[in-house]
């Protein structure tokens, strides 16, 4: 009794008190770090998409200019033979838009200087229009048609606020009659922004007001049916040898060593190895969708096989036991109990290894997906490149057009990856079993 009370009094004496206050302190700070942790961590992420939203919203809007266009027979097709599409293609769409801007804009056309100016109010990619509409439709040769044609790339960005009105005539790359002409086009209804549908369906090229990600969207999805065929049954196949076939001894041991290591290695060593064995080895076309989604496989291989083992092992031993049991196969235990019990882990894994594979660019760089392909491949074999290339070709330009196209297309590939994870989430919730 007289020990219990020795050691009671210690406990409330003064040393005892000041060790508690003291660990009291310490678990305070600990909880105020991790706090200042999250914190800044959400600050950081706020910032980062909101600067990338800040300059990729006006990606998705574009200037038009609203113009009465004569598709006049002498310029187009002057043969009178509207089924000679070379006659058709190879006429001088850009007279007529500039003409129409003339007549629009009220200039006297025999004035160079004037009629210089007002021409860098049109995008260099008008004459794709107005072609693309003629091949479509010959029908209209011979008569006015009202069309929305691209603004410049300057036109666009004053109207966006990129460019400043205040700054110096000298110093601004849009010139004082240049804003009059815009302000008489914005104040008739005539020039105005409009959802950038060609964002999404345009392919490459130097102006930004005529570039888009329709090459790298296609590019994209050929290379992601290519991993979900190759890469989902070979990781799957080799989780299931590994985890109910494979002896266990140093051979398994080394083969999983091996597997996790592959997952580490850098991203780029993976191009190089595809560069060396599918196009020096093999001889498969550079910059086509084949090569990078094999490559995009092999990076995605090891990820699958991971989750995807650590799936099975989930499933409880006493399962496999019943199975066996009522004299199950290893064949029906696997197909009717393993793989479904498996199967959110299993596909969370795979979703998880495709949003990595589609958000890679080095090693797509190290295989030549860097090409400046304008029409949409129709197979995998065809040259074409990837979301992510695009956007590192984009920030590499120095046009200012470029710049917001680069947020914008980041924020395609942001929200592509956050539905994918998302899908994850769902999935795994949805067909999750509680043991």
């Amino acid at each position: 009794m007289t020990d219990q009370t020795a050691s009671l009094a210690s406990f409330k004496g003064e040393d005892a008190q000041k060790k508690l206050r003291k660990r009291h302190r310490a678990e305070r700070r600990f909880r105020m770090y991790g706090m200042a942790a999250i914190i800044f961590a959400v600050a950081f992420l706020i910032f980062l998409f909101g600067s990338i939203f800040s300059q990729g919203w006006s990606a998705f809007l574009q200037t038009s200019i609203k113009l009465p266009v004569d598709f006049s027979q002498e310029v187009i097709n002057p043969s009178g033979n509207p089924a000679d599409e070379e006659e058709l293609f190879r006429a001088n769409y850009v007279k007529l838009a500039r003409e129409a801007l003339y007549g629009q804009l009220g200039i006297d056309p025999k004035d160079r200087k004037v009629r210089r100016d007002a021409n860098r109010l049109l995008s260099r990619g008008v004459d794709v229009q107005l072609r693309d509409m003629v091949l479509r439709d010959p029908s209209i040769i011979g008569t006015t048609q009202d069309v929305w044609l691209l603004a410049s790339d300057n036109a666009d960005a004053l109207l966006k606020g990129s460019i400043d009105r205040a700054t110096p005539s000298d110093r601004r790359q849009v010139s004082d009659q240049q804003i009059g002409w815009i302000d008489q086009l914005v104040d008739k209804g005539d020039m105005k922004k409009r959802f950038n549908t060609g964002l999404f369906v345009n392919g490459a090229s130097s102006n930004p007001e005529t570039a888009g990600l329709g090459v790298a969207l296609i590019g994209s999805l050929f290379m992601m049916i290519t991993v979900v065929l190759l890469a989902v049954p070979l990781g799957v196949c080799t989780a299931l040898y590994l985890e109910e076939y494979a002896p266990k001894g140093k051979i398994s041991d080394t083969i999983e060593v091996n597997i996790n290591n592959l997952a580490a290695v850098p991203s780029i060593v993976f191009g190089l190895l595809g560069l060396a064995m599918f196009i020096n080895f093999f001889g498969l076309p550079r910059s086509a969708s084949l090569v990078g989604g094999l490559v995009l496989t092999l990076m995605t291989l090891p990820t699958i096989i991971i989750t995807t083992r650590a799936a099975i092992r989930a499933v409880p031993p006493s399962i496999r036991e019943a199975a066996l049991g009522v004299g199950a196969s290893k064949m029906q235990l696997i197909g009717h109990h393993i793989l479904p019990l498996s199967l959110p882990g299993i596909l969370t894994g795979t979703i998880i290894g495709l949003v990595q594979a589609l958000g890679e660019t080095a090693p797509l760089l190290m295989i030549g997906m860097v090409a400046f392909v304008v029409d949409y491949p129709s197979s995998p074999l065809d040259p074409a490149t990837g979301l992510p290339v695009q956007i590192y070709m984009w920030a590499a330009s120095a046009e200012r057009g470029f710049v917001e196209r680069t947020a914008g297309a980041t924020m395609v590939l942001l929200a592509f990856l956050i539905v994918m994870n998302s899908l994850a989430v769902y999935l795994r919730n949805k067909f999750e079993r509680k043991w």
